[in-house]
């Protein structure tokens, strides 16, 4: 007797991308992904430069927390974050983490300037990428993709 059953995890869930079947879209889907994670890495690498400066402008203008702390959460965020979202790997969790940084740095830009276009403009399109990969996942060129195929794979037990 045969029996197949699916490893359905948490993990395999995590790694699953929306299904678009055209080459192209794929394309198109992993060149944003790579774009907007390697654009971001600079982010990070700026905010290191100048801890204090970072933690004191920006964290505590916006009343957050433990400013120094969250500078680096953010600095490691857009760094490492950034790199695996451009690899395609845990491309979910890593939106998720970016996407949250983005979403600070838009308030932070609609409390010290209102409603202007060019401060939120950046912020924006990036934490619109982010929730992309969020809801989409890393699509079929990830290293996510290559990680889910075993899991999807079937066992097949012999009795």
């Amino acid at each position: 007797m045969t029996v197949t059953q699916d490893n359905n995890t948490p993990l395999s869930a995590l790694l699953q991308s929306t299904a678009i079947k055209p080459i192209g879209l794929q394309v198109a889907w992993a060149t944003l992904r790579i774009f907007v994670g390697l654009l971001m890495v600079h982010n990070g690498f700026d905010k290191l430069k100048d801890v204090p400066g970072f933690a004191e402008n920006v964290v505590a203008f916006i009343g957050l927390p433990y400013p120094v702390f969250l500078t680096y959460c953010a600095a490691y965020t857009e760094i490492f974050g950034s790199i695996l979202l451009a690899l395609g790997l845990l491309t979910r969790l890593n939106a998720a983490a970016l996407l949250i940084t983005m979403l600070v740095a838009i308030f932070f830009h609609l409390k010290g300037d209102g409603f202007k276009i060019p401060p939120l403009e950046t912020a924006s399109l990036y934490a619109l990428s982010y929730l992309f990969f969020l809801i989409n996942g890393g699509g079929a060129f990830s290293v996510d993709s290559l990680l889910l195929k075993p899991l999807q794979a079937t066992k097949s037990v012999q009795s």
